[in-house]
């Protein structure tokens, strides 16, 4: 299996598993079309003395009138500048991907286009002799390119419409499958570069640092897949990257939520939670639309007990402060954390060493709406827990990955460590009695030192 060792304060050890990163485009492409014949055009003679100067007039009457019924492939002109000629709508479609319009955040690059929604076909943006959109034969050169095709013909995309989904279930299992196999193969490598095509953010970050503390440790990582995986989808958001959940269940080994994201390269996991106790804690169940698609919510979404962002704050404030908060759930990553805090700073207290903490929240807060009305939370931070001397005498060791990053090392005046660290929380709807609930965690060391 696929699992990162996380490094909690009391020395348990968790496990979070992560398994694509590239996704897969399966585009329609239109039949191909022709233009239809040039029509005729009937001509007479006037009188039979004057024979060759009708032939010479209406030979010139036939040239400035003339009218094709359709467009003509041979003699299709290029588009102008403004991109916004006929010749626009009734382009062939592109047998490559091409990126979506939207853009994600951070960053406002494009996305890569999803399989399932292809290029209109010609046959759908053409009509039989568009008086008002064909260009005349003897167009000017003056003339203001015409605009008609700034609003899409019917059957096409247009920018300010209703989306359908970016992704489908089958290619949802597809991506994370080949980031579950690209995950397998750099872990029994150790190879940090590879991860930059699986990874992104806080997540790249902390999985390269892993790999060093296990260089360091001289310890093989375990690798493998997780099996049967479930999705949620949400739904597209005009101006965020598209996403995506995928949960994985192994009795008695662990639970694993790990958060796939679109980025300009591809698709990366942007985070990950696992909960290894005996019995994991209970899992909300997503509401999903009649299409079997989740809602995700901003980060600022109301109807909850708290939004998604103020959940992620006070959850971090109460491990920051070593501070038990009554609006959480018991469990190891909440209250058991924060008693652990206390006591450690009691025992510094004894040797005349003192105890800051920092944690602070990095990266976007992401929700989804479950079934009774709540949300279930993902976000990420980077903590940092500095161990001063206020006096001469005691020396202090870490213990587990910090270790290993400082060698055992034994400190006299001062070390500290800095984790990154991920949560997935679910936050009741408001007006209910029941506490937010932490469901999982990953953490690893980022960072070590001491004098």
């Amino acid at each position: 299996m696929s699992w990162r060792a996380s490094d909690f304060p009391d020395g348990q050890a968790g496990s979070s598993g992560r398994g694509s990163a590239s996704s897969r485009h399966d585009s329609e492409q239109g039949s191909d079309w022709h233009p239809e014949r040039l029509p005729s055009f009937d001509w007479r003679k006037v009188i039979l003395f004057t024979a060759v100067l009708a032939i010479i007039a209406a030979s010139a009457f036939w040239l400035a009138t003339r009218e094709p019924s359709g467009p003509s492939l041979a003699a299709n002109p290029t588009p102008d500048s403004s991109d916004a000629g006929w010749e626009k709508a009734v382009s062939s479609p592109s047998p490559s991907p091409t990126p979506s319009s939207s853009s994600p955040t951070p960053g406002s690059t494009p996305k890569p286009a999803k399989s399932g929604r292809s290029s209109p076909r010609p046959e759908a943006t053409r009509t039989e002799n568009p008086p008002a959109e064909k260009p005349p034969a003897e167009k000017s050169r003056t003339e203001k390119p015409r605009t008609e095709t700034e609003t899409p013909p019917p059957g096409t995309d247009s920018p300010a419409a209703s989306r359908p989904p970016q992704l489908t279930v089958k290619e949802a299992y597809g991506i994370h499958g080949r980031y579950q196999r690209g995950l397998s193969a750099a872990q029994s490598r150790k190879d940090q570069a590879a991860m930059a095509k699986l990874e992104h953010g806080l997540a790249l970050e902390m999985t390269r640092a892993g790999f060093k503390t296990a260089e360091m440790e001289k310890k093989s990582l375990a690798s493998g897949i997780w099996p049967n995986p479930q999705m949620w989808i949400p739904r597209h958001v005009n101006g965020t990257a598209d996403w995506f959940v995928a949960v994985s269940y192994e009795p008695g080994v662990a639970r694993v939520v790990d958060v796939m994201s679109s980025a300009p390269g591809g698709w990366r996991l942007v985070a990950s939670a696992a909960d290894t106790r005996a019995t994991p804690a209970r899992f909300p169940k997503i509401a999903t639309d009649a299409e079997g698609y989740a809602t995700s919510l901003p980060e600022n979404a109301t109807g909850l007990s708290a939004t998604p962002r103020q959940i992620a704050r006070a959850h971090l404030a109460s491990l920051e402060n070593a501070e038990v908060d009554a609006q959480f759930d018991e469990g190891p990553w909440t209250s058991e954390a924060a008693l652990f805090w206390q006591q450690e700073r009691a025992q510094l207290r004894q040797a005349d060493w003192k105890l800051t903490l920092s944690y602070r929240l990095e990266g976007p807060v992401r929700a989804l709406r479950t079934s009774d009305g709540g949300a279930l939370v993902w976000y990420g931070a980077r903590s940092t827990e500095v161990r001063e001397a206020e006096r001469e005498g005691a020396t202090v060791r870490l213990k587990g990955s910090a270790a290993v990053r400082t060698r055992g090392k034994a400190f006299a005046h001062s070390v500290s460590a800095t984790y990154g660290r991920m949560y997935v929380t679910y936050v009741p709807p408001a007006g209910s009695n029941e506490p937010a609930r932490v469901l999982g965690e990953w953490s690893d060391v980022l960072e070590s030192h001491g004098d």
